[in-house]
């Protein structure tokens, strides 16, 4: 934020002339002004700083109706509901359990490198430091990470597991994490100088790793423990593919993560009137700018990459494919969006998309089922993004965005050396780590205790008619419901000619 500018009167009226009636109460009514003025322009900034960021949360929200028609499109009619129903439970339990404590573990500030410890319930805040803007952007991040756990497990988990993880996910699991990476006082923050983790702390700017892993890692765990959906895998072990109902959804549901993501990455930077050079055309809001773009073409690049790989592979040309596809670059480019050149974010996004297509090639052999390929393309696009982070980001964009720390390590194919690359190697193997001893045993709990999977029976009938009372769309003759007779879809028949 600005700084207010100060006026002294006595110094002021040291030049006044001998013939001043009153020097010193004509510089202290001059000072008054001036610092009505110089408070006027403090307040301004705080107000756009601070509309910029509530702005970039209502994006990331967005990406909540983003997840929901997305994961609808791609399950089967028959667990729609249910499906839209755990998307609406994220943002609900999640905003909850953010609020109580997840929160306070992820800036409690002052803390160890550890956990936070202050804010709990948000006593005390506002502060100098945040306002309550950045606990709204910050749960808006907590809840995404929810989301992508619960597409993983889809079409066979019961409603109460979903309850529980996601509670567990956003009030302690997530928050952890955050404060590590993103905390003033986290052990490899990169906003930490005075306890930089290889001299550099850990650039993961908008969450490849915070967000993207976690959610990823932690899907993974629930979709092994519980194993693949029926049908999903033949006899013989061969992959059958349960398609989506609706293309159409999955589609819109992309494009409104698209949109979302505006604020996921640009809107990272949490401030936006901060001048690079004072009196100047270039500012962060030109980084703001860069961001929006080293994402859109990041998330360009691997949909088209998926589209000519799948066309090769299967001789298709898939949209589900090719939206996954854009979203593991954008999952990918998110660490590194503020500190890497528009040309590295093709490069981001085209080996994005070879590790979705390799992640999904390995998924298939091993028998892991994901109807959403989340843990694939969040998990694994989100781990090459810290890696790609750590090999181009640039000197300059690195010094502009984390200041305060002169000679910080920065990319190693841009001449950085390898110390950035060694902490975000780090990053991944305690992400892998932590996500693994806390969600995995949560798991494997449920699944002992019988709450993680639902019955055969209900599976292969739908959650929707068996958990939630109706199915998500009506195939029924309403003039027959007072007779109890449920009337099922009339298929056409090829032989019968129309009259």
């Amino acid at each position: 934020m600005a700084a207010a500018m100060s006026c002294s009167p006595d110094q002021l009226a040291s030049f006044f002339g001998p013939n001043t009636t009153n020097a010193a109460a004509a510089a202290d009514y001059i000072c008054t002004q001036f610092s009505a003025v110089s408070d006027k322009f403090v307040d301004t900034s705080f107000a756009v700083d601070s509309t910029y960021l509530l702005f970039s949360a209502y994006l990331v929200f967005s990406m909540q109706l983003g997840f929901a028609m997305l994961c609808a499109g791609s399950v089967r009619a028959k667990n729609t509901m249910n499906i839209m129903l755990t998307n609406v439970l994220d943002a609900a339990a999640g905003g909850l359990f953010y609020y109580l404590f997840g929160f306070a573990f992820a800036f409690g500030g002052p803390s160890n490198g550890f956990i936070g410890k202050h804010f709990f319930g948000l006593k005390d805040v506002p502060t100098a430091a945040f306002d309550y803007s950045y606990f709204l952007y910050q749960w808006a991040f907590a809840i995404a990470a929810a989301g992508i756990t619960s597409g993983s497990i889809a079409e066979r988990t019961q409603f109460v597991a979903y309850l529980i993880y996601s509670s567990f996910l956003t009030g302690f699991v997530y928050p952890v994490v955050s404060h590590w990476f993103w905390s003033p006082d986290g052990w490899a923050s990169a906003t930490n100088t005075g306890n930089l983790l290889f001299g550099s702390g850990v650039i993961d700017f908008a969450g490849s790793g915070v967000v993207h892993m976690v959610g990823g890692i932690a899907g993974l765990y629930g979709a092994l423990i519980e194993g693949p959906r029926i049908g999903r895998f033949d006899h013989s072990g061969r992959a059958i593919t349960l398609r989506g109902h609706s293309a159409s959804l999955v589609v819109l549901g992309t494009f409104l993560l698209w949109f979302g993501w505006y604020g996921f990455n640009p809107g990272s930077f949490t401030k936006i009137l901060s001048p690079y050079v004072s009196g100047s055309y270039y500012g962060q809001w030109s980084a703001v700018g860069r961001t929006a773009v080293t994402t859109t073409l990041a998330g360009c690049t691997a949909a088209l990459t998926t589209l000519f790989g799948k066309r090769i592979l299967s001789g298709h040309w898939n949209v589900t494919d090719v939206c996954n596809g854009l979203l593991g670059g954008f999952a990918a480019i998110t660490a590194g969006c503020s500190v890497v050149e528009p040309w590295a974010a093709v490069v981001c996004g085209f080996v994005a998309a070879l590790v979705l297509i390799g992640c999904n090639r390995v998924a298939e052999r091993v028998k892991f089922d994901d109807p959403l390929e989340a843990a694939q393309l969040h998990g694994g696009c989100g781990a090459w993004g810290v890696v790609f982070t750590a090999l181009f980001a640039t000197e300059k964009y690195v010094n502009e965005v984390y200041p305060g720390k002169p000679g910080r390590p920065y990319g190693l194919f841009m001449g950085g050396g390898g110390r950035l690359l060694a902490a975000h190697l780090i990053q991944i193997l305690v992400i892998i780590g932590w996500v693994s001893v806390t969600m995995g045993p949560l798991f494997f709990g449920l699944h002992k205790m019988n709450l993680l999977r639902i019955s055969e029976d209900d599976e292969l009938a739908g959650m929707d008619m068996t958990r939630h009372g109706g199915f998500a769309y009506v195939y029924e003759d309403e003039a027959h419901k007072h007779n109890g007779i449920q009337m099922r879809r009339v298929e056409p028949n090829p032989n019968t000619t129309p009259s």
